[in-house]
């Protein structure tokens, strides 16, 4: 006989079994609750979430961070259902970038200026959708300011920017430079993203 728990959110009893079967997700969302466009609030999103029967989901910040896990294990499957999701009930379909628990973890591990982690709002990971087959690594070199450090890796675009991003051409363009949709995110957020993942 398979040992039953209680799931919360679903108000069901499942089987010990299926929880086996789940793989935490980290989605990040582009372009949401920016200068009163694309407005989703966070208990909204999450709400929406869980009637796709995603489970123990939690999100952090209005800039569209949420850590869940699901028993669907292709990112393009769960990606077209949550965006199709929030095109239905919200009017708009966001970009949305997801992430395994072993991707993030290769991410933080990887980051070539781990002394910036000291002051996180100046290290910044730009996760990419796709590998950046041709970027202008000309072109970010010539845009980056005299205090500010890049690298690029299959899936992330590091910047170490002491002086801010906000008035960055290199942030700024990164993108376009890169020629892949990217999604970023300051150290701060990335450490808590990893914190939300490792309590399971």
């Amino acid at each position: 006989m398979v040992p039953l728990c209680w799931n919360q959110t679903a108000t069901t009893l499942k089987p010990f079994a299926t929880l086996d079967l789940m793989q935490t997700w980290i989605a990040l969302l582009r372009g949401i609750n920016v200068g009163g466009h694309n407005i989703l609030p966070m208990a909204k999103l999450k709400s929406d979430l869980e009637t796709l029967q995603l489970h123990n989901v939690r999100t952090y910040i209005q800039s569209g961070n949420c850590v869940f896990s699901s028993t669907l294990k292709t990112a393009s499957t769960l990606s077209e259902k949550i965006e199709n999701c929030i095109e239905e009930h919200h009017g708009f379909r966001p970009q949305l970038l997801l992430l395994r628990r072993k991707d993030l973890r290769a991410a933080i591990a990887a980051n070539p200026f781990p002394e910036a982690a000291s002051d996180p709002k100046t290290l910044h990971f730009f996760f990419l959708a796709e590998p950046a087959s041709s970027p202008n690594m000309a072109a970010l070199e010539e845009m980056k300011s005299s205090t500010e450090r890049f690298q690029l890796t299959s899936g992330v675009f590091y910047l170490h920017a002491p002086d801010g991003i906000g008035r960055s051409k290199l942030a700024a363009s990164a993108a376009r430079q890169l020629g892949v949709v990217t999604t970023g995110r300051n150290y701060r957020t990335v450490e808590k993203l990893w914190s939300m993942v490792a309590q399971g």
